[in-house]
């Protein structure tokens, strides 16, 4: 663990690293320590020290590997945002596997990047997921519909166990859970969809983004979903089947 926190200011957003590779984890905390954007307040080289170290830590967005030894990365998101329920997790890997990125995305994950990415790239994932935002290469971007195919009308993804709001959907949702939310609201999720951020759409919309955000918080709850990512996935998986 990095005890020392970068001082970068108060503005700075506190990252934590997760990898197995000490050479990719230090470049990659060098990376990070030198952009005046983040302070890396942690680092860990498997499952089990990561669970321990987000708890002391206290990060903010936790860049996470998913080949670790002994536990892999998705096995260990629910166990490692129940020691940090404050931080967004973004897988940083080289799997390009669906089967991967679906499990991320249904065990709480903020977005899904490969370790291809710039620097930059990375940057602005880091500062979304911060922001609640999802967060997806656009490779995996790509195969999110077929990663989700297998999801009929109707289905919703299980939400994460750490943060679901246990609100039960109503009846009318039992065919369409998209039929309980307002014009506005399928509006806003088509946003969400798109990657916008809450002021992205305020600005498209021409409405506060204080409106905007309560409106999320309605589109999670009718959907039963407990983030934007999923609510996201939900989208696009829907365009994938044809529904």
């Amino acid at each position: 663990m990095n005890d020392e926190t970068a001082t970068t200011g108060a503005a700075a957003l506190r990252v934590m690293v997760v990898d197995d590779h000490t050479l990719f984890r230090r470049g990659l905390v060098a990376l990070l320590s030198a952009d005046g954007r983040f302070a890396v307040v942690g680092e860990a080289g498997d499952a089990n020290e990561a669970q321990r170290v987000a708890a002391l830590c206290r990060p903010q967005v936790i860049l996470l590997d998913n080949h670790l030894p002994g536990v892999s990365g998705v096995d260990a998101l629910p166990t490692l945002r129940a020691a940090a329920p404050q931080a967004r997790v973004l897988m940083l890997t080289m799997s390009e596997d669906e089967r991967d990125l679906a499990a991320a995305v249904r065990g709480g994950a903020a977005g899904y990047l490969l370790k291809t990415a710039d620097g930059e790239e990375l940057g602005q994932a880091v500062e979304r997921a911060a922001r609640g935002e999802a967060s997806f290469g656009a490779a995996m971007a790509a195969k999110l519909a077929s990663a989700f195919a297998p999801l009929e009308p109707g289905e919703a993804l299980q939400p994460a166990p750490v943060s679901a709001v246990p609100v039960a959907a109503p009846a009318a949702a039992a065919d369409d859970p998209l039929a309980t939310l307002s014009p506005r609201e399928r509006e806003i999720l088509e946003l969400i969809a798109r990657g916008d951020s809450n002021k992205e759409i305020a600005r498209t919309l021409a409405i506060a983004e204080t409106t905007v955000k309560i409106h999320v918080q309605h589109i999670l709850r009718k959907l039963n979903l407990s983030s934007r990512v999923q609510a996201a996935v939900l989208v696009v998986a829907r365009r994938g089947a044809g529904s």
